[in-house]
């Protein structure tokens, strides 16, 4: 019985896929209520808004730091660093220390965005039926894939640089070093440019798909005439 109903429910999705994709590929190529371009056009302009109205969050004060979704916290090796700080009544030094994590987050994403509305002008007909026919992160998902290793080699250098800027680098040397000197304790010397740079791409993408499932699962979200209509395709 059991197989039966899994079998019965594998035709039915694939069916309804197929039907999906039939609609897509019988829509007229050009002249018509939508073109190939205009379904890759909408799938831009659902990205682009993304990266405006979400990402843009980000780039605020405690943009990451307040925002649950995306906070950056310590990393495991870490975590005993805070918890050995604290236990010796260092707190408000540990504090600071993750809240500048953060701050070099937020100051790195104002001047990466441009490199993800770039990448977004790379999206054709063919990815943006893949995207169209996808889960509720399909487009998030395809700017991961294209973007995230290119995105990590330029934003690592800015989180290097905004570490300096924000005074990250001289408070975690302080506070390791106030670490290392507990007695009873392994040292640490993790590499927090490579995990903030990691976890801040990470925010990126959340913020973008946070994006993309109102658009596709809610009609207020989609705010011109080209996104109402090439999302409704998928309605």
């Amino acid at each position: 019985m059991i197989r039966k109903f899994l079998a019965f429910v594998l035709i039915f999705n694939l069916t309804a896929c197929a039907e999906l994709q039939d609609v897509v590929n019988n829509l007229p190529q050009g002249g018509g209520v939508l073109s190939n371009a205009d379904i890759a056009s909408g799938l831009r302009q659902a990205l682009d808004l993304g990266i405006d109205k979400q990402v843009s969050k980000l780039t605020q004060k405690d943009g990451f730091f307040k925002n649950e979704l995306v906070k950056i916290l310590l990393p495991q090796e870490l975590r005993k660093v805070d918890k050995g700080l604290r236990d010796i009544g260092l707190d408000n030094l540990a504090d600071e220390g993750l809240k500048v994590l953060n701050r070099a987050a937020e100051d790195a994403v104002s001047e990466a965005t441009p490199i993800f509305i770039n990448a977004v002008k790379d999206i054709t007909f063919n990815d943006a039926k893949t995207i169209l026919l996808g889960n509720d992160d399909a487009a998030t998902q395809y700017l991961t894939n294209k973007t995230q290793t290119a995105l990590y080699d330029k934003f690592k250098p800015v989180i290097n640089s905004s570490f300096s800027k924000v005074g990250a680098d001289q408070i975690w040397e302080n506070l390791i070093n106030k670490y290392n000197a507990i007695p009873f304790t392994s040292n640490v010397n993790p590499d927090l440019t490579d995990y903030v740079t990691g976890e801040a791409l990470k925010g990126v993408y959340t913020m973008i798909a946070v994006e993309e499932k109102e658009i596709r699962t809610k009609v207020s979200s989609r705010t011109t005439s080209l996104l109402q209509k090439v999302f409704a395709l998928q309605d």
